[in-house]
């Protein structure tokens, strides 16, 4: 079970999961209608497309607000449960600037840059109570299904982060995804040849505000739950890093590096991503966030040697796409796109 955060390129092992299940032939848990299990609603086992009981799955990896009890209904006991976190300040900033549209606090704040102006003191803006403003406060927590509006020193944030550990076997950095990916082999007993990925939904270098240590430390003490499960799963992330053992780390993740960088070159035209007007392939499209297209894609090369067609078209599926060709019922999530597309939203 691949529980999928926000933010914090689940999209990129998104895609390593769908490829390995494929291989596999296992059976996924899917979402019905849409690319997520209605999403922020407490995850149900009913959201779960085709689900009857006594029905079995391998792989659930959907965006989804976390309800353990649930999940449990719908995969085996012996189920390995991963998640992914990326640090709350950069995590807050790419949240805002992606879910900024669709968060209605946030029009009413004044100036150019919106989010150094809220966190000069989000408190004039902020209300918990506000749409969609899950967004912009403590989004790890909340995707964990937690009480994102806490204090940070509440005793039922620690007692969550515990109930966290106690259940996921390996939660990834996103700064450190290649020594995670190892970890996830070593545990999941995979091939190098698994793990190979290219970097999916990365934004235009020119979207992204950079934070000034002030802005930092303020996006830090407004996230500050968020802060304190990062700090605490850094920890158990390099114990697991040690105990795997760091000279030999460093030798697989150098072997992964060398093999992508080969799939670069014999899948990406160019060899780098591009903005969306350059994408040559409608189905090579990444789901842009509202108002803008600030998510970057690729192209395939032509010409590509047949013994790895396939897999480089697959690893530059976008996940919508992929989805559809698994099989998944998207209808709604189809219809919003189509929406947006006509009224150029």
């Amino acid at each position: 079970m691949f529980m999928k955060t926000h933010k914090t390129a689940s999209s990129t092992f998104l895609n390593v999961l769908f490829r390995f299940g494929e291989k596999q032939k296992l059976k996924f848990a899917f979402p019905n209608s849409r690319n997520d299990f209605l999403y922020p609603s407490a995850f149900q086992h009913t959201y779960v497309q085709g689900f009857r009981s006594g029905m079995c799955f391998n792989i659930m990896c959907n965006h989804m607000r976390f309800n353990a009890p649930e999940v449990a209904k719908v995969l085996p006991k012996d189920t390995t449960y991963i998640t992914i976190l990326r640090d709350p300040a950069q995590l807050f900033e790419s949240s805002f600037h992606y879910f900024g549209h669709i968060v209605p606090l946030t029009w009413r704040i004044p100036g150019e840059d919106k989010m150094a102006e809220f966190l000069r003191d989000p408190t004039i803006y902020f209300s918990p109570d506000g749409f969609n403003s899950f967004y912009l406060k403590n989004l790890l927590f909340f995707d964990f299904g937690q009480d994102n509006t806490l204090d940070a020193d509440d005793p039922r944030v620690e007692q969550s982060i515990r109930l966290i550990d106690k259940r996921f076997h390996l939660v990834m950095l996103m700064e450190h995804f290649e020594e995670s990916l190892i970890l996830i082999k070593d545990i999941l007993c995979w091939e190098m040849s698994d793990l190979l990925f290219f970097k999916l939904n990365s934004r235009k270098e020119t979207t992204v505000s950079k934070l000034t240590p002030e802005l930092r430390t303020k996006a830090l003490q407004w996230n500050s739950i968020d802060w304190e499960l990062y700090k605490h799963f850094n920890l158990t992330f390099w114990k697991k890093v040690e105990a795997y053992g760091r000279e030999r780390m460093e030798k697989d993740v150098a072997e992964l590096r060398m093999r992508n960088a080969e799939m670069v070159r014999i899948c990406i035209e160019g060899g780098h991503s591009v903005v969306a007007g350059d994408i040559h392939e409608e189905a090579m499209q990444p789901w842009q966030p509202i108002g803008e297209k600030s998510i970057m894609g690729y192209n395939m090369k032509k010409n590509i040697d047949k013994a790895y067609q396939v897999l480089c078209q697959k690893m530059l599926t976008p996940e919508i796409q992929y989805l559809t060709d698994l099989g998944v019922n998207m209808w709604l999530t189809k219809l919003w796109g189509h929406v947006r597309n006509f009224i150029n939203w």
